[in-house]
C-alpha cells in the first residue's frame, strides 16, 4: 500500500480536482503491474494498472490494492467496480472509502456483492492525509483552508507607511517568494483582501514555477479597488465579493454580499464549494487572516520569519500561536508549518 501511495503522488497536479490515486496488482506477494490516475478525465488508476498486467496473468490469481474506494459511478470513464468485477479479481485491498455521494461505499458494496474480499483501512491516515483537500472539500462541504503569509523577527507583516516601490516592502527572501508561488499552484483559489491590493498591487500567479493559477479571490466591501490592477488582468478568473455589485464582466464576477449575512466568510465558502474549488490559499492581510484564524477556519498554516529583518513598527502579523513547531530553513527565512 506504501506503493500505492507513492505512485498515487505522482499525479499531483495533474489530476485536480480528482483525487489522487495509485494501483498495484499482486500475486503471491509479487508486485506484476501498477499504475495510478495520470490527469483529470483520463484513464483511472484501476484501468491503467490493469492494462500493464501481462496477458498471461489471469486477474482471478491476483490481488489488487488501491488507495481509494473503486468508484462506482460513471464521470468522464467507466466505473471502476464494473472493471474489477468483470476482470475477476477474488481480493479487493482499500486504503480508505471515498467521500463522493456518488460513491460513499457504494464501490465497495459492489464488489463485495459480487463475492469480491474487500479489506480496508490499510494504511488510512496516510491516504486520507495524501488526498486531504478532497476529503475536506466533501465531508466538510467547503474548501481545504491553507493561511499563509511572511513575518519580521519582531511581528510585523508590512512597513507603515507603506514604501512607493513594492521592492522596499518585502519581508522575506527569493526561496520564500518561490515558495509562496508552489502554494499557490497547490490551491485552486486564492484568496486576499482589498488593503492588500492597494498596498502590493499583487498578480497572484505561479509565474516563478510550473502550474495553473488560481481562481482569485478579492473581498473588497466598496469596490475601492481599481479596474487596472494586476488582480484583474493576469489570466485567471477573479471573484469579487463586495456589497454593491453582480454580474460578470470579462474574467472578473462581482458577488455581492447577503444582506443578512452574519459573518461574510460563510458567503465566501459557501460560493466556492458551490464552484467546485476544493481548496483556497489564503494570503491576506492581516485582518483577513485573523478573521480566519478567529473561526478556527482552516486546515494548515504556513508562516514564514526573516529572523535578520525587525522593522520595530508597522502592520502586525495575525496573532497564531506556534509551540512547539520546529521551523525549516527557507533560504535565509524560517518556515513555521502546521
Amino acid at each position: 500500500m506504501r506503493l500505492v501511495l507513492e505512485l498515487a503522488g505522482k499525479g499531483w497536479p495533474e489530476v485536480a480536482p480528482n483525487p489522487l490515486v495509485g494501483c498495484v496488482i499482486v500475486k503471491n506477494g509479487e508486485v506484476l503491474a501498477t499504475g495510478y490516475h495520470k490527469c483529470f478525465g483520463e484513464a483511472h488508476a484501476e484501468v491503467n494498472a490493469i492494462q500493464a498486467l501481462p496477458a498471461r496473468i489471469s486477474p482471478k490469481d491476483c490481488e489488487l490494492y488501491v488507495n481509494l474506494e473503486p468508484c462506482s459511478h460513471h464521470g468522464k470513464t467507466p466505473p471502476c467496480a464494473d472493471l474489477i468485477i468483470e476482470k475477476g479479481f477474488k481480493k479487493v485491498i482499500v486504503a480508505s472509502g471515498d467521500p463522493n455521494p456518488l460513491v460513499n461505499g457504494r464501490g465497495t458494496a459492489q464488489l463485495r456483492a459480487n463475492g469480491i474480499e474487500v479489506i480496508t483501512g490499510v494504511l488510512e491516515p496516510e491516504a486520507r492525509y495524501l488526498n486531504r483537500r478532497f476529503y475536506t472539500f466533501h465531508e466538510k462541504k467547503r474548501p481545504y483552508i491553507s493561511l499563509k503569509w511572511a513575518e519580521s523577527a519582531d511581528g510585523f507583516i508590512s512597513r507603515l507607511p507603506v514604501p512607493k516601490n513594492r521592492e522596499d516592502n518585502l519581508i522575506s527572501g527569493p526561496d520564500a517568494f518561490a515558495f509562496a508561488h508552489q502554494l499557490r499552484a497547490e490551491h485552486m483559489g486564492v484568496l486576499v483582501g482589498k488593503n492588500t491590493v492597494l498596498l502590493d498591487n499583487p498578480s497572484l500567479t505561479t509565474r516563478l514555477v510550473k502550474g495553473n493559477n488560481p481562481v482569485k479571490v478579492l473581498l473588497d466591501t466598496r469596490l475601492e479597488v481599481p479596474v487596472h490592477f494586476r488582480i484583474f488582468h493576469s489570466g485567471a478568473e477573479t471573484l469579487v465579493f463586495n456589497a454593491q455589485k453582480e454580474g460578470k464582466e470579462g474574467n472578473v464576477s462581482y458577488i455581492r454580499f447577503h444582506a443578512d449575512q452574519v459573518d461574510p466568510l460563510d458567503q465566501v465558502l459557501e460560493t466556492l464549494y458551490s464552484a467546485g474549488i476544493q481548496s483556497l490559499l489564503v494570503e491576506g492581510g492581516s485582518s483577513v487572516l485573523q478573521a480566519f484564524i478567529r473561526r478556527d477556519m482552516y486546515d494548515a498554516v504556513y508562516k514564514i520569519v526573516n529572523p535578520a529583518l525587525a522593522l520595530k513598527t508597522g502592520v502586525i502579523a495575525p496573532s497564531f500561536e506556534m509551540h512547539g513547531v520546529q521551523p525549516k530553513q527557507l533560504g535565509s527565512d524560517l518556515l513555521f508549518q502546521v
